[in-house]
């Protein structure tokens, strides 16, 4: 009997540990799986292009060679390579942007629900952190400078910082097809329709007229 159980332990936790769910996205059953966004099925995730009509320009995208418009009041742009402008990507659990920065340009607090991120900075230097979750809230920061590397851990929120007087440029690549972006301060003071003030009042330990200041600006993704 305690054989059995003891098998029965080691193969619940291979179970576990080995089961698909635990990854960001499931893993592709086939080559490839280019996502066909003309159909009207609705499944998590994208419906697969028939493969004769597939061709490589799904697998490429062009996007990232352009600089980001950084005339925000971020001063940052992030231009995606996500499923949506690279379908090719799609089942493979993976995906990339490219981040610029004005000079004192911030991505804010932000988190991706469905993928970790790896920064890599290509130009400049930034101040870059992350804050775990409630049981500490501890905060992991690092000023980068080109060619160094930072991990920012799935839904975790993080921000990047340049803190140079020259433009920065980083390239991040994020362990899922699709994951997500939740600017903190936008999805809080900017939601439609909105919170309610005194919701926000209380949770932010604020008054009243300054939560309503706040979800009065005009609040936009970068």
């Amino acid at each position: 009997m305690a054989s059995l159980l003891s098998f029965l332990a080691v193969a619940a936790i291979l179970a576990f540990v080995c089961s698909p769910s635990m990854a960001t996205d499931p893993t592709q059953l086939q080559d490839f799986c280019v996502a066909d966004n003309t159909t009207g099925i609705f499944v998590n995730g994208f419906v697969c292009k028939n493969p004769e009509q597939v061709t490589a320009e799904d697998f490429f995208f062009a996007g990232l060679r352009q600089p980001g418009n950084t005339a925000n009041a971020e001063g940052s742009m992030a231009t995606p390579a996500f499923v949506e402008q690279l379908p090719g990507l799609n089942t493979l659990g993976i995906s990339a942007a490219r981040l610029d920065y004005a000079p004192y340009g911030l991505n804010p607090p932000h988190y991706h629900p469905r993928g970790t991120e790896v920064l890599v900075l290509q130009q400049g230097s930034l101040l870059v952190g992350f804050v775990t979750s409630n049981n500490e809230n501890k905060l992991f920061t690092k000023v980068l400078q080109q060619g160094d590397v930072f991990v920012f851990p799935q839904g975790l929120i993080h921000f990047q910082f340049n803190i140079g007087k020259t433009y920065a440029v980083a390239i991040a690549a994020l362990s899922s097809q699709d994951p997500g972006v939740v600017t903190v301060a936008n999805a809080v003071f900017g939601s439609n329709p909105r919170i309610d003030p005194y919701v926000l009042a209380k949770a932010f330990q604020l008054d009243l007229k300054t939560v309503q200041a706040l979800q009065a600006k005009i609040w936009t993704n970068i």
